[in-house]
């Protein structure tokens, strides 16, 4: 069979394959790198072009703030590792996708060698018999043979088994496993959205917030964020790493409402900065908004929309500097399409918005949350909405606690 139809058939027999075939986007990505690699050899892929001719990104596709389609390879180098462990263990073609790359290599099996016959021959003695000895001390090497082969191929098969077995012997937390289990249980990586408020002015002279009232939009500067939301981003990748999992990150000013249809979402970041929350259903019982007037006018806060006896009818950030207290948002909203979720972790100020990230990282705090809302530390989760208040010291959240909850 030629070369090519060998890899072709490789590559259909990968496609339909247990492993992948419930991947609709990897089976995609996989057929199109394959396509490139046979008919364009040697000839370098860029994300760009992968983005927006697989996964049908729009034309302001950035690869440097959108990591779509490193995650997705990465996906795809894990699930062949995974087939060639288990289905693919005699096929006669492997195909890899080296890190740092994105074209697909080719190899083939050398066909198994047969394994060598050993004869012995055994001097006659007592007119060709062979002593009853050696029969015993052959039987014994045979059997000792066989329990070292039958080890090392129980061993090999254990290692080869999974990838990433030294990893695998943990399991998460049950607690954890509740809490994102809507978020771990699609196909699809979800969608991590980071506040990436609009500016005006340069750094060099001074940036405030833009203003439609009087701002253009090409003034506008997108390229910052809160150092809370990147600490954020790191305790959640922790977290989706215990379940093998990625995130897909993606900054505020890009996403689309396509983005909100067709995916599980997290948020990091009030409404006031991450501007795409104002789009899709968000929290309903706290809200964020404005003071509107009095010494505080202006600043942001968690507005109490029914609030319950012993509770404030606002939760504000401390007006002294440096900040020592902060509230933040931690709400599980239904998306746009069915089955699809939407978890808002978001503070009055970028150290809120942090430990709300790290209150739902940690197991002690996820368990104390399902207490208060399904009576259970493993309770099966529905949409809520909470607040938390969270002290900080030197411009480091250092403790959390529920002071408000909702069930939707």
């Amino acid at each position: 069979m030629p070369e090519r139809e060998l890899y072709r058939n490789q590559i259909s027999r990968l496609v339909s394959s247990q492993v992948l075939h419930s991947s609709e986007s990897l089976c995609k990505l996989l057929q199109y790198l394959a396509k490139h690699a046979l008919e364009h050899p040697n000839t370098p892929l860029k994300e760009y072009q992968l983005a927006t001719e697989v996964f049908g990104r729009r034309s302001d596709f950035d690869p440097q703030s959108d990591s779509t389609i490193r995650v997705q390879a990465g996906r795809l180098r894990l699930k062949l590792a995974e087939y060639y462990s288990s289905e693919g263990t005699h096929d006669p073609v492997v195909v890899e996708l080296p890190k740092g790359t994105y074209i697909l290599s080719f190899h083939q099996r050398e066909p198994a060698a047969s394994k060598p016959t050993i004869e012995a021959t055994v001097a006659p003695n007592d007119g060709g018999k062979v002593p009853r000895s050696w029969l015993i001390a052959i039987a014994v090497l045979s059997a000792l043979l066989v329990i070292a082969m039958a080890s090392i191929g129980m061993i090999r098969s254990s290692q080869q088994a999974d990838p990433t077995a030294h990893a695998a012997n943990f399991e998460p937390p049950v607690a954890f496993q509740m809490f994102w289990k809507p978020f771990i249980s699609g196909p699809e990586e979800p969608w991590l959205i980071f506040s990436n408020a609009a500016f005006v002015g340069r750094p060099e002279t001074g940036m405030r917030y833009f203003s439609a009232n009087r701002d253009s939009q090409d003034a506008i500067w997108d390229h910052y964020t809160g150092v809370g939301e990147v600490l954020a981003v790191h305790s959640l990748d922790e977290v989706f790493g215990q379940f093998h999992r990625q995130l897909r990150v993606k900054r505020g000013s890009l996403f689309s409402l396509d983005d909100a249809k067709n995916n599980d979402l997290i948020f990091l970041g009030s409404p006031s900065e991450n501007l795409s929350l104002a789009e899709i259903p968000s929290t309903r019982e706290f809200v964020f908004q404005r003071v509107p007037a009095g010494p505080r006018k202006g600043d942001l806060a968690i507005e109490n929309i029914h609030p319950q006896v012993g509770e404030a009818r606002e939760f504000l950030a401390s007006a002294a500097s440096p900040l020592v207290e902060d509230y933040a948002i931690v709400g599980l909203v239904p998306g746009l399409a069915p089955e699809r979720s939407v978890l808002i972790l978001a503070g009055t100020t970028t150290f809120g918005t942090q430990a709300a990230a790290e209150y739902v990282s940690r197991q002690n705090s996820v368990e104390d949350l399902l207490t208060r809302i399904t009576g259970s530390k493993a309770g099966d989760l529905k949409p809520f909405e909470a607040v938390l208040r969270i002290k900080v010291a030197r411009g480091v959240p250092v403790e959390a606690e529920l002071v408000a909850v909702r069930k939707r």
